[in-house]
């Protein structure tokens, strides 16, 4: 899903606010879009009462071990389904496109999941969101750089082609009204996708084989009982990053890195024997079963499930706040991976310990069932593009401000706010330029001459601010 977010990990930060520490089970769900570049969303919920809190984020120790690393037998599923030529479907799957919260009625959307360009819209005249695909099929321009016309219909910027929601060609400007009506031949129709809203965001089966137009009534996207449950708050977020699908999957199940990758940004548990600065500790998890739906995992915080192929689900109690950070390691580490191939990521990776058993239930999940790799269908073809520079990997405002509507009203307002202040800075030493000596008195002269050194050093923090929160902040580890 472009709810619950995608990356080949290029580094990326998510500013957040800090949440209040938890002293009941807290929920955490991840939904991720799966692309060559997926776009990744994630939910934040917590319990409405004053002594309880919880919360989900996109990042959702090991045991002394005297034995030589040749013995060490990495953790292993206690259940593993005999389920012999059982492959995963990829396509036969509800996929999360987009939260409702951050998308725009008045306009289409344009996203890209399993490799596929969609348009979100809203069908004013049925009330509900539509996913086509992004292609119009008169001359293959993006429906999702067109229009809603006046009439509730998506429109083509290319010719004006207008669908409606079932896909069907209303109108052909260039078709004379007294010909024949080539609007209603098939090849005019759009393609459209099974979709529906669940848990407040947009989801949708990515086959339009007319088949699978009542899908819904049969098989329904994965129900998470919090995201409906009055009790909880639940807050989303999207954000589009430079992350394969693999790597950001095993990323999220891996709770050993936190004191590491988001020291000072994440607070962790305390151990109660500290061996670093960081407070890594050893970790009791294990995988309990493990089928082609995915798996069940038991950590000594609660417990957690891997829905495949896109929802991370976990219970913890451990009090979690602050901002996250991902480094550029990622990228790195999924080229290494590739060199290998990811069938031999085991023999690869060194993983003796509990604490990386999520991640060796999910690789064995992804090589058993999913084959290895995503089903691209020949829209992917396994290359990984060149390293983009750290000023894009880390860059917020494409991969986030644009697609969150509460990120964009602030972006707006700030921007505005730093133009006022130079405005006014400006008129006042305007004025007091312009203003005949003895005319303003020397209080007022400074009070304007102060005003607007204020204003002007204002209007420079609050440029490097936008900067730095909305745009591109570097990280280093090694300096915090």
């Amino acid at each position: 899903m472009e709810a619950l977010k995608t990356y080949s990990f290029a580094p990326f930060h998510i500013p957040t606010t800090p949440l209040s520490e938890t002293l009941s089970n807290k929920p955490k769900f991840l939904n991720f879009q799966l692309s060559p570049l997926p776009n990744s969303s994630f939910l934040t919920t917590h319990r409405n009462t004053n002594t309880s809190k919880s919360k989900i984020f996109t990042a959702i120790s090991p045991s002394p071990s005297s034995a030589s690393t040749e013995s060490v037998e990495p953790p292993m599923p206690e259940v593993e389904a005999e389920t012999q030529g059982d492959k995963f479907d990829w396509y036969s799957q509800w996929y999360p496109v987009m939260p409702v919260c951050d998308l725009d009625k008045r306009a289409p959307h344009g996203k890209k999941v399993m490799g596929i360009d969609v348009v979100v819209w809203w069908d004013r005249n049925e009330g509900a969101w539509k996913v086509f695909d992004d292609t119009c099929p008169h001359r293959l321009a993006p429906l999702s750089e067109g229009r809603i016309d006046q009439w509730g219909r998506l429109q083509c910027v290319y010719h004006g082609w207008c669908f409606n929601g079932s896909g069907d060609c209303k109108l052909i400007p260039q078709a004379p009204p007294d010909g024949p009506p080539v609007h209603t031949f098939k090849k005019a129709c759009a393609a459209v996708y099974p979709s529906t809203v669940h848990h407040d965001i947009v989801w949708f089966w990515p086959n339009t084989d007319p088949q699978y137009k009542d899908i819904i009534t049969k098989r329904k996207p994965p129900f998470l009982p919090e995201l409906d449950d009055p009790s909880f708050t639940t807050l989303m977020g999207n954000r589009d990053i430079a992350y394969g699908y693999d790597v950001l999957v095993e990323n999220l199940m891996d709770p050993a890195h936190v004191p590491y990758a988001h020291y000072g940004l994440m607070k962790t548990r305390e151990p109660k024997v500290k061996l670093d600065r960081e407070g890594g500790r050893p970790m009791e998890m294990s995988v309990k079963k493990l089928d082609v739906n995915g798996f069940i995992a038991k950590q000594e915080w609660g417990g957690s499930k891997f829905i495949a192929p896109c929802i991370f689900y976990a219970y913890t109690d451990i009090p979690e706040q602050g901002k996250s950070t991902a480094t550029s390691d990622g990228t790195k580490k999924e080229r290494k991976i590739m060199d290998v191939g990811p069938q031999n990521w085991q023999k690869a990776c060194f993983v003796p310990t509990k604490s990386d058993a999520l991640v060796v239930g999910f690789r064995r999940w992804y090589n058993k069932y999913g084959g290895g790799e995503v089903d691209w269908r020949g829209k992917y073809s396994g290359a990984l593009p060149p390293i983009p520079p750290r000023e894009q990997l880390l860059d917020r405002y494409w991969s986030h401000v644009v697609n969150c509507r509460s990120c964009k009203v602030a972006h707006k307002g700030l921007n505005a706010l730093e133009i006022v202040l130079q405005v006014v800075s400006v008129l006042a030493i305007g004025v007091v330029a312009a203003t005949k000596q003895g005319v303003l008195s020397a209080v007022a002269r400074s009070t304007l001459v102060g005003m607007a050194i204020l204003c002007f050093a204002g209007s420079r923090w609050l440029a490097h601010f936008i900067h730095k929160n909305f745009h591109y902040h570097d990280y280093n580890h090694a300096f915090r």
